[in-house]
């Protein structure tokens, strides 16, 4: 059997070695993970930087993927059932840290009355959020319609000083990504664009650290609204422009924490073992060691403003919080 993953997943090439003698796995940047190199693979353990469509996986042997992500709009799931492939992705596994994230935006843009904030999006992350948030006084607003919680997102726009998305991202135009092929009732491809904009009030910070696409970019620039981004539509080729204006801007580290990385891995090699019949592996919790000193993102975004073009590099070497 053989697992092919990208080297930048924590303590999962450890763990396989340590436990599964019989197993070979073979750690790849993102960028050697090409049909070629995946041919003979039973497995993927990818991060959002692989797209896994047809053009990867036709003539494989891969019949698992799992992605070490909330998000999985990298994966043509429809191609994946049509022709017998399972895959998983990680929901929940880095919500606390993706939480811990807002708050330190919140911390960096005091507001002196009581604010109201809107939370589109009520998943694992989103509910963590609107807890933290009415914690710290907040008036909160929710909106998800498919799970049928909240208020319009018309409410959302019009109430709120803070306005935050925890959503996935679906009904994009990107041709090579699945959800071009699964008929949505909720699309949320720039949901955050210039009509919602218009609505919300002049001054309302915006934030997302959910997928980049959820908010239309240029739009939010011209739109004069400050703004919060972690995730970016063109990752890892963003806009400088769009990283020079923001209030805070980070390299899509918003959920990197040593514990959130960990169950991710968890729950990967939980998927592998079940499929493969295999003996658990059960992942050691981790110490992190990156800076979570007060204003920790203020101090990664000023990394990402003097230098846009290193995304991906700084990306990588980011030591878990």
């Amino acid at each position: 059997m053989t697992i092919v993953c990208d080297r930048h997943i924590p303590y999962l090439v450890e763990a396989v070695q340590a436990h599964w003698p019989e197993v070979q796995i073979c750690p790849m940047e993102a960028d050697e993970i090409t049909a070629s190199s995946v041919r003979e693979a039973d497995v993927l353990v990818i991060r959002t930087r692989t797209i896994v469509n047809e053009s990867l996986l036709s003539g494989s042997h891969v019949h698992l993927v799992c992605t070490a992500t909330i998000g999985f709009d990298h994966i043509d799931t429809a191609y994946c059932a049509a022709n017998g492939i399972r895959w998983m992705s990680c929901p929940g596994c880095n919500a606390q840290a993706v939480c811990d994230y807002i708050e330190e935006a919140l911390e960096e843009y005091p507001i002196t009355n009581t604010p109201t904030i809107g939370i589109v999006g009520v998943g694992h992350v989103g509910s963590l959020v609107a807890s933290m948030a009415a914690r710290k006084g907040y008036t909160v607003l929710l909106n998800d319609p498919p799970k049928r919680i909240g208020v319009s997102l018309d409410e959302i726009a019009r109430e709120c000083d803070i306005i935050t998305f925890h959503v996935p991202l679906t009904g994009t135009p990107n041709t090579a990504r699945c959800v071009d092929r699964i008929k949505t009732e909720f699309p949320t491809f720039h949901l955050c664009d210039e009509v919602f904009l218009a609505k919300c009030k002049p001054h309302a910070l915006i934030i997302n650290a959910a997928r980049g696409g959820v908010v239309d970019e240029p739009v939010l620039l011209e739109s004069g609204h400050p703004y919060v981004l972690d995730t970016w539509e063109s990752e890892p080729d963003i806009r400088s422009e769009v990283v020079n204006h923001a209030l805070l801007a980070s390299m899509h580290i918003a959920g990197y924490s040593a514990e959130g990385k960990r169950n991710a891995t968890q729950m990967c090699l939980d998927a592998i073992a079940d499929e493969f019949h295999l003996a658990g592996i059960l992942v050691p919790h981790p110490k992190g060691e990156g800076d979570r000193d007060p204003g920790w993102l203020k101090r990664i975004s000023d990394r990402l403003k003097s230098a846009p073009m290193l995304f991906e590099t700084l990306r990588k070497n980011y030591v878990l919080r």
